[in-house]
């Protein structure tokens, strides 16, 4: 485990208005000499690269859906589903049921949180681990650490429009091993409520340096029709979202799709989850009479946590658009187990079944829905096809009670992956923008997918 750098402060967060942004920023860097030329202290890279616009989820939202009370759309409108949620909530810790926010329920959902992620911490401004704390700006550490870059971060409240509140801060992670030289993050931060950010959107793209990439770190429910949505995907180099977090995969999943038709520039960091499952995928292909096997394929069954089937069904439109199989059915079930099943239709009408299982585990990990095991066979006994992958051993336990461990001819395991955390795939994330045809292809074969269940 790294240890997070030390973090010089330029300036704490300054309450400002809109128009003053950027003159204080200015001002920061001047009261600094972003030289360093006094000797005594390092010099500083003002930010040079990109710009990251970042959108939180509303704070009591998230956090009655993380606890199990609110099913609908993250997106910061407090109407009828989330009065509901609340006064669930309240009926439950018996506190007064409003069916709004109180300070005695928003006290109580956050120590609920707290529990839930299994620290016992509540944190002090609020904002819990998920969201964005200027006074400790985890979501820069990963990215600052190479890139000196401007973030940009919009909060969305609850309660009554009191417009817009402006901060503006600064920070350095110091390196040991680049100690002479502070690399560092401009923070923008806006908060107010839905309506009164949508109403000062028209000035962020002006906070944005110009020139440089522009990254727009979605952290709610993406809607193609929300306003501000639209007007910073509009000036974006990329659009990043992890689909991890969707409340509804399903439905957000058909989002990501209907953006990718408008010609929106997509990122999901859950994604870059599956680059290990991909890789090893394609390594038991790799021997020539592997690969002429591969057509052989009529049989896939995907294991994950229960609770979130986006990487599952992300790595089966991978798979699918690869092999340019055509999903034809689809059916769920839910028990135990959330059970999907899919048949495909390959180019030369063979039919492929494939299986999705949400399984319920006692230890979750941080990342909802993450894959357990998956196996690619043959009804053709005489098909050297057969692969097993699995995260550790007993992650096939399952499948091979199945009758798998007969079947597989290749068994691997993926290791244990430590970049899994968003901070840091956003780092490697915004190394890169513009159109991803892989992920968009299986998104393609996803919203098919998904459309054929509106049909049964």
């Amino acid at each position: 485990m790294t240890q997070a750098p030390t973090i010089f402060s330029l300036q704490a967060p300054k309450d400002i208005s809109l128009n003053e942004i950027e003159a204080e920023l200015n001002q920061i860097w001047q009261s600094y000499g972003i030289t360093g030329e006094d000797g005594a202290l390092p010099a500083a890279t003002r930010a040079t690269t990109f710009t990251l616009v970042v959108y939180e989820p509303e704070e009591t939202q998230y956090l009655l859906a993380s606890l199990g009370f609110y099913h609908g759309p993250i997106d910061g409108i407090l109407g009828p589903q989330t009065d509901a949620a609340l006064r669930e909530a309240q009926k439950k810790y018996q506190l007064l049921e409003t069916g709004t926010t109180t300070p005695e329920t928003l006290t109580k959902l956050r120590e609920e949180y707290a529990k839930r992620q299994g620290n016992g911490v509540v944190a002090q401004n609020g904002n819990g681990a998920y969201s964005f704390n200027t006074s400790s700006p985890t979501i820069a550490d990963e990215i600052a650490l190479r890139n000196p870059c401007r973030i940009i971060a919009l909060c969305p409240l609850a309660g009554e429009d009191e417009g817009v509140k402006a901060q503006v801060s600064a920070y350095c992670p110091i390196q040991k091993q680049s100690s002479s030289t502070l690399v560092c993050c401009e923070y923008i931060t806006l908060s107010g409520t839905t309506s009164a950010l949508e109403r000062i959107g028209g000035m962020i793209p002006a906070l944005l340096i110009g020139g440089l990439p522009k990254f727009l770190w979605w952290k709610a429910t993406p809607d193609p029709n929300n306003a501000l949505f639209k007007r910073l995907s509009a000036v974006c180099n990329n659009v990043i979202v992890d689909s991890c977090n969707f409340n509804e995969p399903e439905q957000d999943l058909l989002s990501l799709q209907e953006l990718v038709d408008n010609n929106v520039p997509l990122a999901d960091l859950n994604w870059r989850r599956l680059s290990a499952w991909q890789e090893l995928t394609a390594e038991a292909y790799d021997a020539p009479h592997r690969r002429a096997a591969l057509p052989e394929i009529d049989r896939v069954m995907i294991d994950y946590e229960k609770g979130n089937p986006a990487q599952a069904l992300l790595y089966l439109g991978w798979l699918a658009s690869r092999l340019e199989w055509m999903p034809v059915a689809y059916q769920t079930q839910s028990d135990d187990y959330d059970i999907a099943r899919i048949r495909f239709l390959a180019k030369d009408q063979r039919q492929i079944e494939a299986e999705l299982a949400g399984v319920p585990v006692a230890d979750v990990g941080d990342i909802a829905g993450d894959l357990i095991a998956l196996r690619l066979s043959s009804t053709n006994p005489k098909a050297d096809c057969s692969t097993l992958i699995c995260t550790e051993t007993g992650g096939c336990m399952r499948m091979e009670t199945h009758g798998a461990a007969q079947t597989s001819g290749l068994f691997q395991q993926v290791g244990s992956l430590s970049e899994q955390k968003a901070e840091a795939l956003l780092s490697q994330q915004v190394q890169r923008w513009g159109r991803e045809n892989l992920f968009e292809d299986s998104l393609g074969i996803i919203a098919q997918i998904l459309k054929l269940a509106t049909k049964s």
